[in-house]
């Protein structure tokens, strides 16, 4: 007895058996014959010199020695499983074409690509920032996901979360309603962009375009510095800045969304990452 190796086949079908209460339920469920699973049961019987099952002509009832061994025989079989699924996650190699805001690049993705490739160490993510609004259209083809940013109410992609856009500026500016506002802004194509511009021109109020640039961390170190205000979502507000609002005679923002975009087709790799940024946010896998 001491040298017994319980074999995993016989223990699937003692645990099948135990949750259908049936051999003819637990061969179908295994994809095996009735016979097949019956001389598996009395294998295993015969191995550990107990009877596991109480059998009537009508139900299969465990055993009180079968009801002590189900627990043992089903946290086997879950180690047996976590140790293959562990072993194939860091077998599992590829290349992830991945496009995302700068903010989120660079301040929400690090840690849940930390948290990835600790699973997935042999899968290279080939990372984009910028403007997602060019992305989109290029999803397959030069990207296998985009997680980009849309007005409240888009129903394309998975939503994520809901981003509010603010304005935001340096304690070192200094604000004369009688000049022309300074604004730091992204170049055309940035949502935030049209929506800063089209709010100052309902409002009436003078501003003038001082700064553009592609980077977010330029048009920020500039704001920083109190040269203009800019508009950056709330949930990736530098420490370095601070809200502008009513009191400092700014309109109101409209209210973004941040959705996920997925390829057809995806390598198992990229499939992977989906999943991975799906279960982040708590939305159902693909």
């Amino acid at each position: 007895m001491s040298d017994l190796t319980l074999d995993p086949n016989l223990l699937q079908a003692f645990v099948a058996v135990s949750d259908q209460r049936s051999f003819t339920s637990a061969a179908r469920r295994l994809n095996r014959t009735q016979s097949a699973v019956s001389s598996q049961i009395r294998r295993l019987e015969e191995q550990l010199g107990l009877r596991l099952f109480e059998r009537t002509t009508t139900r299969v009832e465990l055993s009180p020695a079968g009801e002590r061994f189900l627990g043992y025989a089903q946290r086997i079989l879950a180690l047996n499983q976590s140790a293959i699924q562990h072993l194939r996650k860091h077998e599992t190699s590829g290349t992830v074409r991945l496009g995302v805001m700068d903010d989120y690049g660079t301040i929400i993705l690090p840690a849940l690509l930390k948290s990835f490739s600790a699973s997935y160490p042999l899968v290279e993510i080939q990372m984009e920032t910028g403007l997602t609004s060019s992305m989109l259209d290029r999803i397959g083809s030069h990207y296998d996901i985009v997680i980009a940013m849309h007005p409240a109410g888009e129903t394309l992609g998975h939503l994520l979360c809901q981003e509010r856009a603010l304005w935001a500026g340096s304690p070192l500016f200094q604000f004369d309603r009688a000049d022309p506002l300074p604004v730091a802004l992204y170049p055309p194509g940035c949502l935030f962009r049209n929506w800063a511009m089209e709010a100052l021109r309902r409002s009436g109020r003078p501003w003038r375009l001082a700064y553009v640039s592609h980077s977010l961390s330029a048009v920020e170190a500039i704001a920083a510095q109190g040269l203009a205000i800019t508009v950056v979502k709330e949930g990736t507000m530098p420490g370095s800045l601070s809200p502008l609002g009513e009191e400092e005679g700014l309109p109101e923002l409209p209210s973004a969304e941040i959705r996920l975009h997925i390829a057809e087709d995806l390598s198992t790799a990229s499939g992977l990452l989906a999943d991975h940024l799906m279960e982040f946010w708590k939305l159902p896998r693909r």
